[in-house]
């Protein structure tokens, strides 16, 4: 009998334990002994949740794939002309599309996207729209009105075929059009006239595959498949479930159709496709998804869907991936509650050593507390020398600067104090410059940065700390307060607060940076400039919230939200964006919530015999 070095060439390796996984070790075999089984790595498919996209609706187009993915147009009760632009990790908005309408399809990237058929108000329209990673402008009209087509292709050689030509929905075509860059022209037509279809590929090598034939119900759902060389359309083997108002991504010879309707059998389907039959993936959604999005430059092994359906307008995001690693989405989850629950209080630090300093238990009762925490418990330190709100903070648990804050009913109302903390006890230093309260901290305690707050009215004050002194810096663009801080002294950012605005430092001097998406003040933050976290915070209605967004030191875009909406939080400065706490904050509260970012972890599989 053939051994398995026979037949692979390989020997059977044995470890005590398992080796450190990679994409190195998918297909090979070893002997655990530690377990006396063996094991392989193999890829399995998955759906993972993702940050939502802001707006939820229905019938939007879609461009880009699984890490650049765009989302634009659609319905939520009345036609939307809104663009989100998703990084792989949250949405930001993008610029607004050329027509408020619904049963938009889209084609090509994320810098680079097509939109086919539209049914704005008013009825069916011909007019096609490209996107430049900033801004729509008109691509033409198609030879006839149109929507809810199937679409493929690039932005310079798209494809758009099958939909509805009006003025009802149920009038199904089997028109095709090409699109070369300026213009639309038409080619043969598709064998089966039809509408709410999906389109996967090229437009040399397309497919279309589900989509009605007459009225919207199970009884006309299709599982054709059709095959487009540039010239004509062939038929193909049938889905393994009917469908229509389905999202896709992938090629020709590696497609991958996922949700649509009738729900519930094809809601959470998710089916593959070799260039000639088609094959059921275990992996299902795991909300029902229907007239949502997908990624039509994405792969077979790596996808994005948006979730579509009806009212109430869902939002939900899933990430399709075919790999040796079990992914876990980005989330906050409850914390260790500190000791002494408190608003406006300051914080450094780690989540595995982090430090939480000052704050209030009512207005105007300041605290003096400082409280420890070493990846399971808090645990009191030694107090600061002045008790105080609204105060700046920075630095690691070891190493940490306390500096500015309000002292009421203390007058004068605002503090210059400074103090250092050793990881023991704190220590009076020199003071700052200007007196004021509600300032933005970030840096390290040799080489921190003091910027805006609140004296007797709002500033743009910038101050420099060296470890011993504070000398003056350059000002802020405008004032600002109750702002908060990430990043260091040569790249550190001050965003949100009032009047509202976002400046990266570099040491010398600002510059005006993004915008965050939702406007808010007394927020937290964490990581580096180009890295960084903001969450929590008061927007202007006024009310708490729990938005959480990611920073790359140009743009802003969403993150999974805080379990329970809040300001006047402590946050971690030295955590990174990926792990970080916020801590406390109003309403008076103990609570922690820890943030931590998406992973990926190598399994290895047990191999058993049957």
């Amino acid at each position: 009998m053939a051994t398995y070095e026979d037949i692979y060439g390989k020997r059977v390796k044995d470890f005590d334990s398992d080796p450190t996984l990679t994409s190195s070790y998918e297909g090979q075999v070893w002997y655990d002994k530690s377990t006396g089984v063996l094991k392989s790595v193999v890829s399995f498919d998955s759906f993972t949740s993702s940050t939502p996209y802001t707006t939820g609706r229905r019938s939007f187009g879609s461009a880009g794939s699984q890490t650049a993915n765009l989302i634009f147009g659609g319905a939520a009760g009345s036609a939307s002309s809104a663009t989100e632009e998703y990084n792989g990790s949250g949405w930001a908005n993008g610029g607004t599309f050329g027509s408020a309408g619904y049963g938009v399809k889209g084609m090509g990237t994320q810098t680079a996207a097509l939109s086919a058929g539209l049914f704005p108000p008013g009825g069916f329209n011909s007019a096609t729209y490209k996107y430049d990673g900033s801004s729509w402008t008109s691509a033409g009209a198609l030879p006839a009105n149109r929507a809810t087509m199937g679409t493929a292709g690039t932005q310079t050689a798209g494809l758009a075929f099958g939909g509805s030509g009006g003025p009802a929905f149920v009038n199904t075509v089997n028109s095709t059009y090409e699109y070369d860059g300026s213009s639309w022209t038409a080619g043969n037509n598709l064998n089966t006239a039809r509408t709410y279809l999906a389109g996967i590929g090229i437009q040399t090598a397309a497919v279309g595959c589900g989509g009605y034939t007459g009225n919207p119900g199970a009884s006309t759902t299709s599982a054709a498949t059709e095959e487009y060389d540039g010239t004509n359309w062939t038929s193909s083997g049938n889905m393994t479930v009917a469908v229509q108002r389905n999202s896709s991504s992938g090629t020709q010879t590696a497609g991958l159709s996922f949700g649509g309707s009738p729900t519930p059998t094809a809601g959470t389907n998710c089916q593959k496709y070799d260039g000639s039959t088609w094959a059921n993936s275990p992996a299902t959604l795991g909300n029902t998804n229907f007239t949502g999005g997908g990624s039509p430059s994405g792969t077979q092994t790596s996808a994005l869907n948006t979730e579509g359906g009806s009212s109430p307008y869902g939002a939900t995001v899933e990430e399709f991936s075919s790999s040796i690693n079990t992914i876990t989405a980005a989330a906050w989850a409850s914390g260790t509650a500190i000791n002494t629950g408190r608003e406006l209080l300051a914080g450094s630090g780690t989540t595995s050593a982090g430090l939480a300093f000052g704050g209030q238990t009512s207005n105007p009762t300041k605290v003096n507390n400082s409280e420890e925490w070493n990846g399971s418990a808090w645990a009191e330190g030694n107090n600061l020398g002045t008790a105080r709100s609204a105060l700046g903070g920075c630095g690691t648990q070891t190493a940490a600067l306390a500096f500015g804050g309000d002292v009421f009913p203390t007058s004068p109302r605002n503090t210059v104090d400074t103090e250092k903390y050793d990881g023991t006890s704190w220590t009076e230093v020199n003071n700052m410059t200007t007196e004021r309260r509600a300032l933005a901290g970030f840096g390290v305690q040799d080489s921190a940065v003091a910027a805006g707050g609140y004296t007797t009215t709002i500033v743009a004050t910038t101050e420099e700390f060296d470890g011993t002194n504070w000398t003056n810096g350059t000002n802020m663009p405008s004032a600002q307060t109750v702002a908060v801080g990430a990043g260091s002294l040569t790249a550190g950012v001050v965003a949100g607060g009032l009047p509202g605005a976002t400046f990266n430092y570099d040491g010398t001097n600002w510059t005006t940076g993004g915008s965050l998406t939702t406007s808010r003040y007394y927020l937290g933050a964490s990581g580096p400039q180009t890295a960084s976290l903001f969450f929590a915070g008061v927007t202007p209605a006024p009310s708490n919230t729990g938005a959480t967004e990611g920073y790359d030191g140009t743009s802003f875009s969403s993150r999974p939200s805080m379990a329970t909406a809040r300001n006047g939080i402590g946050s971690v400065t030295a955590a990174p964006a990926t792990s970080t706490f916020a801590i406390a904050g109003s309403p008076n509260s103990t609570a922690v919530e820890e943030f931590t970012g998406e992973t990926e972890t190598a399994t290895a599989s047990t191999l058993t015999t049957s």
